[in-house]
């Protein structure tokens, strides 16, 4: 009997099991940065559906291997039929009927005198808008020019598409095509191109959410396209239950995801470990550890006296022992100064600090608000996780300045423009109770208000440590002088004496102001002077930074200057 090999394509697909679905030991998919990422952006919480919610995420695709058919499978699926149309048709018969039927249609065109020009100037440059514009001009749709002009520029577009086709694909095999023809085929091939892009996708984030499964079904077998959907629908409880883990609730109707503070806190602490890790690779890293020094809290650990330290703090058994030690039988007992050991104390004075965001109408450039918020979020988690005796408060900066709490920093946007003229000398009576806010221009730069508002909550804090975190793109544009608001642009030397003046006010009270200047559209050299000038009269920092590195800079220097303190 002879041996005969079986011929064909067999299929196997390995199944799985829902309890171990994903492993174990794969740490869960992040759904809640890319919530807040939404929600930084646009100023709100917008709920999710289940289908935004699973093409948001970013799983492992090692996840789901093994499920369902795999992604090589249906690749392979559609190059052979994308590989059987290009080795079955030729193209340039087509290209040549496309043409002929082109000038036919041209043909019967016949245009008054006043349209020739252009008619002959649309089809020998072959530019479809000037067809269009044509048939506007006509003013009657229904008559025999306006039809004739519609198939020309239909024509025109089949002639186009055609073209296109024989461009992107080699066509290698025999048999002509018809125009409608050539276009459908130019439809499917297209279809199985985006298909292809989205199973690599799919394959390279596990996000089976972006195969347009309508679209694969037009290929695929119905069996394997019950597995996909199968693997979809366990991609997507999967999702469902990580997300009700990490604080994204279920509404009521069941439609959709809305955050909750679960969520925040977890986002917060994902924000500080991106953050921190990004800066462990410099020189200065982050150290984990209370600095010692004099202070409240006494340690076991004992180190030699040092002229100044407390003899509160002395380790009285210790010292005696020494003595003995050093002088063995001699008596009377006699303290020599090498004898003397004292605890080791920890030092955990409080901070204070404000923090004012600008969000004037320039911020929106480059989405720099986005980076200010997401800093405040992660100082506001620094603080809640590791100092939680600090004192912390956010201030919203444009025309005026608003305390804000943490909750409403996902809800600030930059002010939206409300005029556009090259030259602003603007004064308004705030005291005149006729006139609201809700009336006042939003998107100037007021930095004397703001730091007015910093300086009035800062100097009831019981700390000498209290600090100002300005951050900004520019030159201020409005000023308070009592009640009397001023918007004023381009920025005026009056402006600046103002905000100079507050500044000073904030230095004597012991208030040290850092500034963080970031890049905008509209800066300059006077920018950055103004920064350097309020920075040196009040001894105050300024730091240069992009937008996405705030977060880091802000953060980093909150810490390093937090030990300065304790040292």
């Amino acid at each position: 009997m002879k041996n005969r090999s079986l011929g064909g394509v067999i299929h196997a697909y390995q199944k799985y099991d829902p309890t171990a679905f994903p492993p174990p030991t794969q740490p869960p998919p992040d759904l809640v940065t890319p919530a807040f990422e939404q929600a930084l952006m646009y100023g709100n919480f917008r709920e999710l559906t289940d289908e935004e919610l699973a093409n948001a995420v970013r799983l492992d695709p090692s996840q789901i291997a093994g499920l369902g058919p795999s992604i090589d499978f249906l690749r392979a699926l559609l190059e052979e039929r994308k590989r059987k149309i290009l080795e079955t048709y030729e193209s340039r018969t087509v290209q040549k009927k496309a043409r002929k039927a082109f000038h036919q249609a041209a043909k019967k065109v016949k245009p008054p005198a006043r349209m020739e020009k252009l008619f002959q100037m649309a089809i020998n440059q072959e530019q479809p808008f000037l067809i269009e514009r044509l048939w506007y001009e006509t003013g009657d749709d229904q008559s025999s020019l306006a039809r004739n002009l519609l198939a020309t520029g239909s024509a025109m577009a089949d002639k186009h598409n055609i073209e296109e086709l024989a461009t992107k694909y080699e066509f290698t095999g025999n048999e002509s095509m018809t125009v409608p023809k050539a276009l459908e085929i130019k439809e499917e091939l297209e279809k199985i191109d985006e298909l292809l892009e989205q199973l690599d996708q799919a394959e390279k984030t596990a996000q089976i959410g972006l195969i347009d499964m309508e679209m694969l079904s037009e290929f695929a077998q119905p069996g394997d396209m019950e597995q996909l959907e199968e693997m979809r629908t366990q991609i997507e409880n999967m999702l469902r239950e990580q997300a009700e883990r990490q604080g994204l609730e279920r509404r009521p109707d069941g439609k959709g995801f809305r955050l909750t503070p679960k969520a925040y806190k977890i986002f917060q602490g994902r924000l500080l470990q991106r953050i921190f890790s990004e800066l462990a690779p410099s020189r200065s890293g982050r150290h984990e550890g209370d600095v010692v020094g004099e202070g409240a809290v006494e340690l076991q650990q004992t180190k030699p006296y040092e002229f100044g330290d407390s003899v509160a703090n002395l380790d009285l058994p210790q010292t005696i022992i020494n003595s003995l030690i050093r002088q063995k039988d001699e008596r009377p007992l006699r303290l020599h100064s090498d004898d003397i050991v004292v605890h080791k104390t920890r030092n955990h004075p409080k901070c204070a600090t404000a923090v004012i965001m600008d969000m004037s109408g320039s911020m929106r450039y480059d989405g720099q608000y986005i980076n200010v918020k997401r800093m405040a979020l992660g100082l506001q988690g620094l603080i809640n996780s590791e100092y939680p005796g600090d004192f912390l408060k956010f201030i919203e900066m444009y025309t005026f300045a608003k305390l804000r709490s943490p909750g409403e920093i996902i809800e600030l946007m930059p002010k939206t423009v409300t005029i556009h003229d090259p030259w602003v000398r603007l004064k308004c009576d705030m005291s005149n109770p006729d006139i609201t806010e809700h009336q006042i221009h939003p998107h100037f730069t007021n930095i004397q208000h703001a730091l007015k508002l910093a300086r009035t909550n800062l100097i009831n804090c019981d700390t000498p440590n209290r600090q100002v975190c300005l951050i900004t793109d520019g030159l201020p544009t409005a000023h308070f002088e009592d009640e009397t608001l001023y918007m004023l642009y381009p920025p005026d030397p009056q402006t600046e004496a103002a905000t100079m003046r507050e500044a000073q006010l904030c230095h004597k009270e012991g208030i040290t102001i850092n500034i963080f200047l970031i890049p905008s559209w509209s800066q300059s050299q006077e920018d950055i002077r103004f920064a350097y000038r309020m920075a040196q009269a009040t001894k105050g920092r300024v730091f240069f930074t992009s937008g996405k590195d705030l977060d880091r800079f802000v953060l980093w220097d909150y810490v390093q200057n937090r030990r300065d303190i304790i040292a």
